[in-house]
């Protein structure tokens, strides 16, 4: 029954796929990057955006350089894990019917680091976890977990969006998971809420994980640490392009903000990463089940405007925004390059996506298979090198990205308890 239902979701669902995966193809990516030039341009260039001579400022004052696995291990070894007090948490909105998935993730993140560092995991649901859950959970770890619920203003439907116009949008919509009020509901809290919940409120940083994930490396370091360090606000380490059925309108509302706020885009910032030769949005996003995030970039001025202007435009529910693309959109126009870190040392599996660092299936702590990765030379994830090379430093003369670059298509992945 299950296979059968699983079935028919590809079947109906293929066409958009299919045609995500063909635009994504289109967008390019196996060229260097260029500065490229947005509709409102002149919205961009009165920040400064534009000026390539400040990536010469910006690499003179720190470069934060993807890191190798090797220069990790070295960060690790000269800080202690007793040490290393930062106030970070791994966290997760989850169902009472995740459990099985969640204990893999966690026995999997607890082998794997956790249980050198015992950071708490936060767990938030919209109904009360059960008992089982919580026995469940905390029979896997040492370090503490805590449960909350979630309050009726983060978990609902707005007033302002029209009943009449919502229900059609479900009825007619041709993409994945277009007909779930439950989904909507979760792309809308992780944008804006989730950082603001009880639980989270004192927190610095968060590493979110999710149910039914794999960890294929062990890390001999804390990224957290890391982060803090380096002056890092948001990590990553899947990129790809969003089923554009979804966003339609994304980008446009997204202009219209920065038009009205240009003082908050970062001097040096990747907005150049989301556009084609064109300026067209072109769908790029860090994939958010896997993100570690510096909680004053989400609590800052900027983004909670951004995510308050996104909210009253309706696009949660109207459309099928994600939390990805809002999160990714804020991280490429808000922060500086240095800011933005791609962590493509930690091997991780997402369904039905991988991604696993090079050559893991003969040597280092990583056991995966990188021939089957989906990131490394995507074009999301090569032309964030590219463009994020191209502002840090300008003057490189090694290209960031030298294999070839290809769009590596995705299968359906596994249903979540809130799609």
């Amino acid at each position: 029954m299950v296979m059968a239902t699983y079935r028919r979701l590809v079947w109906r669902h293929l066409p958009v796929m299919l045609a995500g995966v063909l635009a994504g193809y289109i967008v390019g990516c196996n060229k260097p990057a260029v500065r490229r030039t947005l509709s409102l341009q002149h919205i961009f260039a009165s920040t400064g955006c534009t000026d390539t001579a400040a990536g010469e400022q910006t690499v003179a004052e720190q470069t934060v350089a993807e890191q190798t696995v090797a220069e990790h291990a070295a960060a690790a070894a000269s800080h202690p894990a007793e040490n290393r007090a930062i106030n970070a948490a791994l966290v997760a909105l989850v169902r009472n019917s995740d459990l099985f998935g969640l204990r893999k993730t966690i026995r999997q993140i607890e082998d794997r680091f956790n249980a050198r560092h015992n950071y708490p995991y936060i767990f938030v649901n919209d109904v009360e976890f059960t008992d089982e859950f919580k026995h469940g959970v905390r029979d896997l770890t040492r370090a503490q977990v805590h449960f909350g619920t979630l309050d009726n203003d983060s978990w609902k439907v707005p007033e302002w969006i029209d009943p009449e116009q919502y229900a059609l949008v479900k009825k007619t919509a041709q993409y994945p998971h277009g007909e779930k009020d439950s989904y909507r509901k979760m792309c809308r809290f992780q944008s804006g809420y989730l950082h603001h919940h009880p639980l989270l409120r004192n927190l610095d940083y968060y590493w979110r994980i999710e149910p039914d994930v794999e960890y294929y490396c062990d890390m001999g370091y804390d990224p957290f640490v890391f982060m803090k360090e380096h002056g890092i606000k948001y990590g990553w380490n899947i990129a790809m392009t969003e089923f554009m059925a979804t966003v339609p309108t994304l980008w446009n509302t997204t202009v219209q903000f920065v038009s009205e706020h240009p003082e908050f885009i970062a001097h040096d910032s990747l907005w150049q990463w989301m556009v084609d030769e064109q300026g067209r949005y072109n769908g790029c996003h860090f994939w958010s089940n896997f993100e570690i995030v510096d909680l004053s970039f989400y609590r800052s001025k900027e983004y909670q405007m951004f995510f308050e202007h996104l909210d009253k435009a309706g696009g949660f529910f109207y459309e099928r925004w994600g939390d990805a693309p809002v999160h990714s959109i804020a991280a490429s126009l808000f922060l500086n390059a240095s800011q933005v870190h791609y962590f493509s040392d930690i091997g991780y599996f997402h369904p039905s996506v991988l991604t696993c660092p090079s050559n893991a299936r003969t040597r280092g702590s990583c056991v995966c298979d990188s021939s089957k990765s989906f990131v490394q030379n995507g074009l999301c994830t090569a032309r964030f090198l590219q463009v994020k090379q191209a502002v840090i430093s300008p003057n490189a003369t090694a290209p960031a990205v030298s294999e070839p670059v290809y769009f590596a298509q995705p299968t359906i992945r596994t249903v979540h308890s809130y799609e």
